[in-house]
């Protein structure tokens, strides 16, 4: 599996845990259209910081994952952001500009 896929299915389940009793219509709808996952690169760890910032603003589910640091990068490092679910417009306003991962 690639890494963008693994860093995808590790931010929708923070995403999905935190949708599961704040918005479970929103989760449903997700989940009976697909269930659309979009690995994108950010340039660092600060600006993960800011596009969660910048979703939480408008509203958006927003989920920051900590690695654990058992591997090659430190502990406590942010390494993925979950976004969403959404409707594409939205999300598009925070991550728009950045590219595939």
């Amino acid at each position: 599996m690639k890494s963008g896929k693994i860093a995808a299915q590790h931010a929708t389940l923070a995403c999905y845990k935190a949708l599961a009793k704040k918005n479970p219509q929103l989760l449903q709808h997700w989940e009976y259209t697909g269930q659309a996952k979009i690995a994108l690169k950010a340039s660092s760890e600060d600006e993960l910081l800011e596009l969660e910032a910048i979703a939480k603003s408008l509203n958006l589910c927003a989920r920051s994952i900590q690695d654990a640091g058992r591997t090659q990068i430190a502990a406590g490092s942010r390494t993925v952001l979950g976004i969403g679910p959404a409707p594409v417009e939205l999300i598009n306003e925070v991550t728009g500009h950045l590219r595939l991962l």
